[in-house]
């Protein structure tokens, strides 16, 4: 993904978009969450959510721009992006690109193609 966001991030705006929890410690927790150590309760408050969101990004050593989420998880319900996914929003504002629920779905060189189409289409997206 970071080679993906390099070679296109001078024509294309990419944001991580953190969400609610998606296996907190007060609700389902994973066996990979325990053993890794990632272990937040659902955010009570979006100070809450910023902390975590900053922990993560650091943690996985994020270098795209984190955009934080606001606490009625609209963009969460709005787009299924619990656990996780990959989007492109074309210039128009619609949805050109809408990946599978990942990390086992994802699908990085449809995802390439699809912002390489929309950037030779358009130029900056």
């Amino acid at each position: 993904m970071t080679g993906i966001y390099q070679q296109y991030s001078d024509q294309v705006e990419f944001f991580v978009v953190y969400v609610q929890e998606a296996h907190p410690t007060d609700g389902w927790q994973t066996d990979s969450n325990v053993r890794q150590g990632v272990l937040y309760r659902q955010h009570q408050s979006y100070d809450e959510r910023e902390e975590v969101a900053l922990a993560c990004s650091i943690d996985l050593n994020i270098g795209l721009p984190v955009l934080i989420e606001e606490m009625d998880n609209a963009i969460d319900e709005a787009y299924g992006a619990a656990p996780e996914r990959l989007y492109l929003i074309g210039p128009d504002g619609r949805v050109a690109y809408h990946g599978g629920a990942g990390p086992h779905f994802f699908d990085l060189d449809e995802w390439e193609a699809a912002i390489s189409e929309c950037v030779g289409k358009q130029g900056k997206v």
